[in-house]
């Protein structure tokens, strides 16, 4: 789906539940196209679960439930659930890959390709360059170019993030969602996926969690700052760790100061 405008996103009086239970309410953001935001907060505030509010991920959880509006391109994405909004597309456009990498149980090149067989998007005789592609994105190829038939599960935590990134950049989305994409990495994962995330920013719509307030500094051009149930304060980097408008903002900032 192209995007009629320079916004992606556009979220207006949201609120989000589980149950009877309030998780942000009055959430109103936009995000720009081709940029990266990051999402900071304490633990508990709502950040994984206004990302996955994003592409319809908490439709899993039966309690959920969205109220106002969630615009992607223009479009409504939760008007009703009876099949209007074409879930399976909006995912394909809005890719995510999680804190703990969600691998199958078969090989690294049958892991890549895994959407894209699924998906039918590109013919069989393309798998291949596709595979060393996208595992070239990731800073994965010259580790695993050798062993591409074993086990995916026979990789370090970090590589394997590293795949479930190139499997979902195999899909060519238009957004992706990353949730602590460095959480519990090795420094040499986590200096890759940062890179990444920045080249894939001049392209793609990246949106990310973080508790690391340095990586939030350092890669992203908008930060939202989640606290109390509520976004308490969003804007530029700049403006956020430079010169808060929230108290809650300062404080916040200033006790994970390193």
């Amino acid at each position: 789906m192209d995007c009629p405008s320079d916004t992606v996103f556009i979220l207006e009086d949201v609120n989000l539940f589980f149950g009877s239970v309030p998780i942000l309410t009055d959430v109103n953001i936009t995000i720009r196209q081709r940029s990266i935001t990051s999402i900071i907060g304490p633990s508990g505030s709502g950040k994984s679960t206004l990302l996955r509010t994003l592409n319809r991920l908490n439709d899993h959880y039966p309690t959920f439930r969205c109220t106002g509006l969630v615009s992607y391109c223009g479009n409504s994405i939760y008007d009703n659930r009876n099949g209007s909004v074409d879930v399976s597309r909006l995912r394909q456009d809005i890719g995510m890959v999680f804190q703990k990498p969600c691998l199958f149980p078969t090989s690294i090149y049958e892991n890549v390709l895994f959407g894209v067989k699924r998906l039918k998007l590109r013919p069989k005789s393309e798998f291949y360059e596709i595979a060393e592609t996208m595992l070239r994105a990731v800073f994965l190829w010259d580790e695993v170019k050798d062993r591409l038939k074993h086990s995916a599960n026979e990789l370090s935590q970090g590589q394997q993030q590293r795949l479930s990134l190139a499997r979902a950049l195999a899909c060519e989305p238009k957004v992706l969602l990353l949730d602590e994409p460095t959480a519990s990495l090795d420094p040499k994962s986590s200096e890759a996926i940062e890179s990444l995330i920045l080249k894939l920013g001049t392209r793609l719509t990246v949106i990310f969690v973080t508790h690391h307030l340095e990586q939030a500094k350092q890669l992203s051009e908008t930060v939202i700052f989640l606290s109390d149930g509520c976004v308490c304060e969003w804007g530029g980097v700049d403006a956020i760790f430079s010169c808060p408008d929230k108290i809650m903002t300062q404080q916040y900032l200033a006790g994970h100061a390193s």
